[in-house]
């Protein structure tokens, strides 16, 4: 459906967008550009890859890949490194991804809490927000202890296994939550996790009744994550706090004493917010 035109107090267009603006046809967008951001994307979930591999797993040539990696690295969006011949997500895509967290104050306002957090349980704690349906990482602090969960900001993960992703996922309406399940689907990466409707709405109840999400190795084998939603002041959930680390340290006696920590930090930057959980 067409967008009806923005008009602004003054009975003109708003600024910012040409006359034709609410077409939405495919003939506005600009389809050598949609390929560059399909390799970037590609690029950034695989972590590194070589010109060959890239191309495959894009079902294109090598030699266009090539042409948009070597724009890309113009730019230092991507980098190549020659002993291995691959290629990665260069400084310039950080710089880029930065100036999008900047947008909201979110992450400056919740990194007292993550490392307050990380001191009091010893564990890595992150925050999470819901981007696309799935769970994007935007900060995090790091336990000093040799074995640590890491999930650099940029990250990405399936809500279904991921403590954050299903701590927000207990707060959507039904429609929402259908949709992210019926795009992403309910993909298995180990014996724990959920990958029926009826499993994942069963947890998700029980994670509405205590306050907080666990993932009980669901999403990397011997690895735990606790995680507790952040509300805004319409009382909608718009991020998570999570604590992670090896399943030995966070052991089912220790699962409600560290829950309580997590909920207790959330709860800290909701209230430091303006925000509200609703009823």
């Amino acid at each position: 459906m067409a967008r009806p035109p923005e008009i602004g107090s003054t009975g003109r267009r708003a600024r910012g967008r040409p006359r034709a603006w609410a077409d939405t046809t495919n003939q506005n967008r600009i389809k050598s550009l949609d390929r560059a951001m399909d390799v970037l994307e590609r690029l950034s979930e695989m972590g590194s890859a070589t010109l060959s591999d890239l191309a495959g797993e894009l079902g294109q040539s090598p030699a266009s890949v090539y042409r948009v990696l070597f724009t890309l690295e113009a730019r230092d969006i991507v980098d190549f490194e020659a002993t291995s011949q691959t290629w990665h997500i260069g400084a310039g895509a950080f710089l880029i991804g930065s100036r999008f967290l900047r947008r909201t104050s979110l992450v400056e306002r919740v990194r007292p809490a993550l490392r307050s957090l990380m001191e009091r349980t010893g564990e890595t704690a992150s925050l999470g927000i819901e981007r696309n349906g799935l769970l994007l990482f935007v900060s995090q602090v790091e336990t000093h202890a040799h074995m640590r969960a890491f999930f650099p900001p940029g990250t990405t993960s399936p809500m279904h296994a991921s403590g954050i992703g299903k701590a927000l996922l207990a707060e959507m309406d039904e429609g929402r939550l259908a949709a992210i399940v019926s795009r992403h689907g309910l993909v298995r990466f180990t014996a724990n996790t959920l990958t029926t409707r009826d499993a994942l709405m069963a947890d998700l109840a029980a994670t509405r009744e205590r306050g907080y999400a666990v993932d009980a190795e669901e999403r990397d084998d011997g690895m735990r994550c606790i995680a507790a939603p952040i509300f805004d002041m319409h009382g909608e959930a718009i991020a998570g706090l999570s604590i992670s680390g090896p399943s030995a340290r966070m052991p089912d006696s220790a699962i409600s004493g560290l829950g309580s920590s997590v909920i207790e930090a959330a709860q800290s930057v909701t209230a430091g917010m303006g925000g509200r959980r609703h009823e």
